[in-house]
């Protein structure tokens, strides 16, 4: 049933914490990728070479956008994030601990027996997830529903989901898309990881998402792209985000399956395989392990 569309009160979103050094949500992506590389190695999961394409994104919206505070994961004003590409939980979780969420030393448990830190994310027993998933395409939809919410309620907090490139071959995506626009829920945003790669094959060979810009632009959508590997842009099309338009806000971020390890980059293979032995090692090597 589609729900009618309400008068609700343009809201102003609520500004992020105080900013943080530049180079330090740069130094914040490599220690991501490092416990990514590890925590996948220990437990046998796979998935590396899509938590390396947002591993810069992840860094930016913790290290300097959202408005959360690991002291309070459930303060009623928070930020709400959702990654809805759950097969990437492990970097949720690493960024997660080193920005003081949990220690990092649970880390170790990831995908092992007893621990609560699976392969897909999970907000079971881990501070700071707001939401479980792993099927692609739900996250967005209850990404708008807690917007929609918010703005029922006129709070101040704001919404943002993401993506990966895949899941915009779902239905569910696209009827949410829809829902959003219709309800002008600008306190919405979403980061597409549009690194072009499947979990089987290329985007493009797969079901092709160009022209992507206008698509979401036809929506309803205010879209921008970006590098989501330079912080530096991410940091200002992020800020953008909170001016009042009207509209949701669907950042087009650029990236590179693999990012940062050079046998990885742009790989298929590197969706399910794990990193073993001697490719493990290169790996850290290449990420800037201190004891390479």
């Amino acid at each position: 049933m589609t729900v009618p569309k309400r008068s609700v009160a343009r809201l102003t979103a609520a500004t992020p914490f105080t900013p943080v050094d530049p180079d330090y949500t740069i130094e914040l992506a490599q220690r991501v990728r490092l416990h990514a590389l590890k925590m996948t190695n220990s437990g046998g999961s796979s998935h590396i070479g899509s938590i390396l394409s947002c591993a810069d994104i992840l860094a930016v919206l913790y290290g300097s956008f959202l408005r959360v505070d690991p002291k309070r994961p459930d303060w009623p004003e928070r930020d709400r994030f959702i990654l809805s590409k759950g097969h990437a939980g492990a970097g949720v979780y690493a960024v997660l601990a080193e920005q003081g969420f949990f220690p990092v030393s649970r880390l170790a448990g990831h995908c092992q027996d007893g621990s609560d830190l699976s392969g897909h994310v999970s907000h079971k027993n881990v501070p700071g997830v707001e939401f479980s998933t792993g099927s692609l395409g739900h996250g967005l939809p209850v990404g708008v529903g807690m917007a929609y919410a918010g703005k029922l309620d006129r709070a101040r907090h704001r919404v943002v989901v993401l993506m990966s490139d895949g899941e915009c071959d779902e239905g569910t995506t696209w009827e949410s898309a829809l829902f959003a626009a219709h309800h002008e829920l600008e306190n919405l945003v979403v980061i597409v990881d549009y690194n072009k790669v499947q979990s089987l094959g290329f985007v493009a060979d797969t079901l092709g998402l160009e022209p992507f810009v206008q698509k979401w632009e036809a929506f309803g959508w205010k879209v921008v792209e970006t590098d989501g590997h330079d912080h530096t842009q991410l940091r200002t099309v992020l800020a953008q985000t909170s001016a009042a338009t009207g509209k949701p806000t669907c950042v087009i971020a650029h990236t590179v399956k693999g990012r940062g390890v050079s046998f990885m980059e742009h790989s298929v293979l590197w969706h399910y395989r794990t990193a073993r032995n001697d490719e493990y090692e290169q790996a850290r090597k290449e990420l800037g392990a201190n004891d390479a």
